[in-house]
C-alpha cells in the first residue's frame, strides 16, 4: 500500500494549488518542495476561470484584498509601421463580467497559497526535494534529498523547466528561444490607472502596462531585441522612467520605478506529452513560454482542473497505472493552440512583411468594428470555448 495517494513535487504556486485541490477532494497529498520564497517582486494576471477555481478552494477571499481588477483591456499599435492597426478597447462589462481577472503580486499569492497548505489536513509538507522518482506498475518511489523514502499512487510533477518527474519518466521535449528579453518592474505613475491594462504592440515586442491595487501604481512586461533589454536595464531609474512615459504616450502621467529593475530571456518549451503511467506533468514541467497574453498561471491552472475532474470521477478508488495517458490526451488541445497561439502573436509583430502587418491590423479593425466578434474573442481570451458555449446558449 502506498504511503500517499498523491506526491505533488514542485512547491510554486501551481503546486501548491495542486496539493490543495486535490487534498479538498479529499485525497492524502505529499508536497514534496523545500518551503517557499516570498521575495519574487512580480506579478501574475489570473484571468476568471482560475479565480473561480481558488474561490471553489476557499483561498480567493484571503488573496483579493491585494489584487487589482482589469477591467478594460486596450491595445495600441505602437510599431511605427506604414500598415497600423487601430487602438482596440475590450470591456469586461460587454461580457457581464464584473473584471477580465485580477493582477495579484507573487509574494501575495505564495505567502497565502503558503499558508492555506500549513492549515490543510489532508496535505504532509515535505520540505525536501526529490532526488529520485521510480515509477512501479502499481506505485511510484520517490528517494528524498533528505534520505526519506515514500511510495504514491501519483505523481503531479510540478517541478519547473528543468523538471527531475518529467526527466524520471523519460518525457521529452521540444523548446527554442526568442532574441527577445523582457524588462520586468513596477512603477508609479501621476494617473490612476482605473483598472485598464494597455498593451503597446511596438516592433520590438509587447509593451504591456498592468494595474496594481494602488490606483497609482502598475508592473511592467516590457518585450524588446535582448540587446536593447540590456542596456535599457543598465539604465539609471530615472531614464528607465522617462522612456516608459514615452512609450505610454504619457497616458498615466509622470512615472517612477519602483523596486528592481528585472530581464528575463524569452523562450518557450513544451514537453512531447503530458503524463505517462503513474506520472503527470502540470505548469512549467509540462509547458513554459514568454509572458504574453496572461496565459502561464492560467493554462497550468486548467491542467490542475482537468487532473481533478478526472479523480473526482473515480470515486475514491485506487489511482489507475492509466492515468497518465488519459491525462495526456486530455490536455493536448488546450496546451498546444495556447502555445501557438502566444508563438503568433509575438511574431506577428516582428514581421515586416507587408501582408502580415496587414492580416494583424485587418484583424484587429474587426474585433473593434463588430461587437458579436470581439464578445465572443474577449469570452475566448478568458477561458478556451467559453465564446463557442455562449454561441450556443444563445
Amino acid at each position: 500500500m502506498s504511503d500517499y495517494e498523491i506526491a505533488v513535487v514542485g512547491g510554486g504556486p501551481a503546486g501548491m494549488i495542486s496539493a490543495l485541490a486535490l487534498a479538498r477532494a479529499g485525497r492524502k497529498v505529499a508536497l514534496v518542495a523545500p518551503a517557499p520564497r516570498v521575495s519574487d517582486h512580480r506579478t501574475t494576471a489570473l484571468m476568471d476561470h482560475s479565480i473561480a477555481l481558488l474561490t471553489r478552494l476557499g483561498l480567493w477571499q484571503a488573496i483579493k484584498p491585494e489584487a487589482a481588477p482589469l477591467k478594460t483591456m486596450r491595445i495600441i499599435d505602437g510599431t511605427g509601421r506604414l500598415v497600423r492597426a487601430p487602438t482596440v478597447a475590450f470591456r469586461s462589462a460587454e461580457i457581464d463580467l464584473e473584471a477580465f481577472g485580477y493582477n495579484i503580486p507573487n509574494r501575495v499569492l505564495v505567502a497565502r497559497l503558503a499558508d492555506a497548505v500549513r492549515g490543510e489536513p489532508n496535505i504532509a509538507h515535505l520540505e525536501s526535494s526529490a532526488e529520485t522518482i521510480l515509477a512501479g506498475k502499481d506505485a511510484v518511489s520517490l528517494t528524498l534529498a533528505d534520505g526519506e523514502a515514500i511510495s504514491a499512487d501519483l505523481v503531479v510533477g510540478s517541478d519547473g523547466r528543468r523538471s527531475k518527474v518529467r526527466e524520471s519518466a523519460g518525457i521529452s521535449v521540444r523548446q527554442w528561444s526568442y532574441k527577445q528579453s523582457a524588462v520586468v518592474l513596477n512603477f508609479a505613475h501621476a494617473l490612476a490607472h482605473d483598472d485598464i491594462s494597455t498593451e503597446f504592440h511596438t516592433r520590438g515586442g509587447p509593451f504591456t502596462q498592468v494595474p496594481l491595487p494602488d490606483r497609482h501604481r502598475s508592473s511592467l512586461v516590457w518585450v524588446m531585441d535582448t540587446p536593447a533589454a540590456e542596456a535599457m536595464a543598465a539604465r539609471p531609474e530615472e531614464e528607465i522612467a522617462a522612456a516608459i512615459e514615452e512609450r505610454m504616450q504619457s497616458l498615466l502621467g509622470s512615472v517612477s520605478v519602483e523596486g528592481p529593475v528585472q530581464k528575463w530571456p524569452l523562450s518557450s518549451m513544451v514537453a512531447n506529452r503530458f503524463g505517462k503511467g503513474r506520472i503527470v506533468l502540470v505548469g512549467e514541467a509540462a509547458h513554459a513560454f514568454p509572458p504574453i497574453g496572461a496565459q502561464g498561471l492560467n493554462l497550468s491552472l486548467r491542467d490542475i482542473m482537468r487532473l481533478a475532474r478526472m479523480l473526482d470521477g473515480i470515486d475514491g478508488s485506487k489511482i489507475s497505472s492509466r492515468t497518465g495517458e488519459r491525462y495526456d490526451f486530455m490536455r493536448r488541445s488546450d496546451v498546444w493552440s495556447r502555445t501557438a497561439s502566444v508563438d503568433l502573436l509575438n511574431r506577428s509583430l516582428l514581421a515586416d512583411f507587408i501582408p502580415a502587418q496587414l492580416a494583424r491590423s485587418a484583424g484587429l479593425y474587426m474585433l473593434s468594428a463588430v461587437p458579436p466578434l470581439r464578445q465572443f474573442a474577449m469570452r475566448e481570451g478568458v477561458e478556451p470555448l467559453r465564446g463557442v458555449k455562449a454561441l450556443f446558449a444563445g
